[in-house]
């Protein structure tokens, strides 16, 4: 079995965390690819930081009920204890020695949504993110049932206002669009047959927490993907997780969040669902068969995905110990360049890809990672700066997936050599 080479590790490391981290890529380098993949798949999680103070569900959602005056008081409250709350995760994402977990934490958050703009109850956006990251890696038909649950999810695709005399199609559309078929596969009977299984599912408004009204409850027969009778939420999730549709779409996420930004190649989706379906929809286990495939080994696919602007905020400072920017300043370039914490643009979540990419945002990351490099680049003075003692070609192996497409300066110095590299479009790509 073939171990992993120094650019193999530094391609995994990259893939599942926040930068290619010099001491972790030393450690996979090496191992065997199986023995490296179990390393990062279980890794022991990280304690979280204690959240913020927010205000709870029960004292924010009257004053969102009331007069105007209150309302604006609650909005301000919210986005307030918003940015707290970015703040947290934020610096968990700096802090852990987890990465793995925070990057699959995202990755479900990208596909499970719910916003701060929408919800305004941060208390539920933190018990939310800790739903999803107990989940990140387990079972995805619990996870789906839970999240469908999620008092968040409730508020923000107006789960809570779906009841039998009233039906709100939004949960519903989401769930068969977003979360698991996609489009082409169900009807807009379908929709409305599933809305009326998920009525009276709510939040209580003493607590915060789901509950299930019966009152509200449409206990009518429907016609759900070919399946007669008369469904609950639950229900609806059984059936669609038995649809080989649900596992292949999930797949297909993964292969635009792990492997690359091109089109899946159909073949390994329909392997991997099989698999995933097989396994009774064990996320660790898809991860699993896709850490281990040649596909994720391709050298093909290094260099195909264009870096989010969390990976280059919080990737390229985990990576070389340069002096980081305030916490406050970290989250107005999230903003800047489109990923703000607990604030998806939509329910569809970050698009990603070349999506991250423009005119703006390039010249932002340029001056960020400009800044952060900048400084005396005279090797003979001590900065504090300590760069790994290996050849520049190292260096660059380290650094870039990819060969750099710009000149490298002539005058030596592993430090100038560095920021060169930082600066090289090269890396604005894993």
């Amino acid at each position: 079995m073939s171990v992993l080479t120094f650019a193999e590790a530094s391609h995994l490391v990259s893939r599942t965390g926040f930068g290619a981290e010099w001491q972790v890529i030393k450690q996979l380098e090496g191992r065997n690819r199986q023995d490296a993949v179990e390393h990062i798949l279980n890794v022991t999680p990280s304690p979280l930081k204690p959240p913020p103070n927010m205000t709870p569900w029960y004292k924010l959602e009257p004053m969102r009920l009331t007069d105007a005056e209150s309302r604006k008081r609650a909005w301000m409250i919210s986005q307030g204890e918003g940015k707290r709350l970015q703040a947290w995760w934020l610096e968990q994402m700096l802090a852990t020695r987890s990465p793995f977990i925070e990057r699959m934490t995202l990755f479900w958050h990208s596909h499970f949504t719910s916003s701060i703009q929408k919800t305004l109850q941060p208390s539920l956006l933190h018990k939310q993110n800790l739903l999803i990251r107990q989940h990140a890696l387990g079972n995805f038909s619990t996870f789906l049932k839970a999240i469908a649950k999620d008092p968040a999810m409730l508020v923000y695709l107006d789960g809570y206002l779906n009841v039998k005399d009233h039906p709100n199609e939004n949960f519903a559309r989401e769930l068969l669009e977003l979360f698991t078929l996609g489009r082409g596969h169900y009807n807009q009977a379908d929709i409305k047959a599933a809305a009326k299984a998920f009525t009276g599912w709510n939040v209580d408004n003493s607590n915060g927490q789901f509950v299930t009204r019966a009152d509200l409850h449409d206990k009518s027969t429907v016609t759900f993907l070919g399946k007669t009778g008369s469904f609950n939420g639950d229900s609806i999730i059984d059936i669609l997780l038995a649809h080989p549709r649900t596992a292949e779409r999930i797949c297909e996420k993964v292969w635009n969040g792990f492997i690359s930004s091109s089109p899946p190649n159909p073949a390994v989706i329909q392997s991997w669902g099989q698999s995933f379906r097989a396994s009774g929809y064990d996320i660790r286990g898809l991860m699993r068969t896709v850490l281990n495939s040649e596909t994720f080994w391709d050298v093909r696919n290094r260099g195909t995905l264009v870096k989010s602007p969390i990976d280059i905020l919080v990737g390229t400072v985990r990576m070389i110990p340069y002096p980081r920017e305030s916490t406050t300043e970290l989250l107005n370039l999230c903003r800047l360049l489109g990923q703000e914490l607990f604030d998806p643009p939509n329910v569809k979540g970050w698009v990603g890809g070349d999506h991250w990419v423009s005119t703006q945002t390039l010249l932002i990351r340029h001056s960020y990672l400009s800044k952060l490099s900048r400084g005396n680049l005279n090797e003979r003075v001590e900065t504090g700066l300590n760069l790994p003692d290996v050849p520049p070609a190292q260096l660059m192996e380290w650094l870039l997936p990819v060969k750099p497409l710009r000149s490298l300066p002539d005058i030596p110095g592993d430090r100038r050599l560095v920021r060169a590299l930082l600066l090289d479009p090269a890396f604005q790509v894993t």
